[in-house]
């Protein structure tokens, strides 16, 4: 499913007419943002932090006529209370994109797979045994997978567009499985490799990784260095270590940043862009 939006030419003609003061153009234009739904949404959602003030004002008008909600401003109030929830977090990133968003059948699907999960596991069963089932399901029953073929698709590092497709990149694919595994009550840590990124288990039995670009496989530290050491980069001990989720969402938008360039999309862009600056910004405030 491919998140709409309008054409330039569209957003043109829109930004003539919202601050026409006309009655009837006011009202045609309610009417017609209405009927577009989620691409209107965008628009007027990403219009009201514009420059120019009028244009801002009264697409403001428009969003409260149409109850839509500022998901923007709500991903950037998130950033700045610094109470960073991985779940709440990937998924107000993905609604800063697509304001239509439905929170209840993402939970729903993460709840499913995890269910599957439960049924398959025999207690007491091991870290890694409970991770060859999450693989198992994810990987081989639900079919989620790498988007080797166009790896820099937007849409790989939104959480509710992975669910839906079955693939994604090496850290959204984590996302995924850092959710199932939370909702197994089993305990493991995002990890944020120089160009890849793994899922970590650092539990009892020894420390081991789940590549999940490449449908889960186990890798130990050692094989992680080599991989890093083909790729002409200098492994370092704390390569390893766990990654907050403050890195982890910031990583996100700027990937997105990236991709959204590639895919020529210069507003997004620019909209991740300044979540990346937000959450910097907020981060040396709060460290020093």
């Amino acid at each position: 499913m491919e998140t709409e939006t309008l054409s330039p030419g569209q957003r043109d003609s829109f930004r003539r007419l919202l601050d026409d003061p006309s009655v009837t153009v006011r009202q045609a234009l309610l009417a017609q943002f209405a009927q577009m739904g989620t691409p209107a949404q965008e628009f007027l959602l990403q219009t009201l932090h514009d420059s120019n003030r009028s244009l801002a004002q009264s697409a403001a008008w428009f969003v409260a006529q149409l109850k839509f909600t500022d998901t923007v401003a709500e991903f950037r109030a998130f950033i700045q209370s610094l109470n960073y929830e991985l779940e709440s977090g990937a998924l107000m990133l993905a609604r800063a994109v697509n304001p239509m968003l439905d929170i209840g059948a993402c939970c729903q699907s993460l709840d499913k797979i995890a269910g599957r999960c439960r049924d398959l596991i025999v207690e007491p069963s091991s870290p890694r045994e409970k991770c060859r089932i999450i693989n198992r399901v994810l990987f081989h029953e639900w079919g989620f997978r790498g988007n080797q073929e166009n790896y820099t698709d937007p849409l790989n590092s939104l959480l509710d567009q992975v669910l839906i497709r079955r693939k994604g990149i090496p850290i959204s694919l984590s996302i995924v499985y850092l959710l199932v595994a939370e909702r197994l009550g089993l305990d493991l840590e995002p990890v944020g490799l120089p160009g890849h990124f793994l899922v970590g288990c650092f539990l009892g039995e020894g420390l081991f990784f789940i590549d999940t670009f490449d449908r889960g496989i186990f890798r130990d530290p050692e094989e992680i260095f080599d991989l890093l050491r083909e790729n002409n980069l200098d492994p370092q001990p704390q390569d390893l270590a766990p990654t907050s989720v403050r890195e982890l969402l910031c990583r996100c938008c700027r990937n997105l940043v990236n991709h959204y360039h590639v895919a020529g999309d210069v507003v997004h862009a620019r909209l991740f862009a300044g979540f990346v600056e937000e959450f910097e910004s907020v981060y040396e405030r709060h460290s020093t």
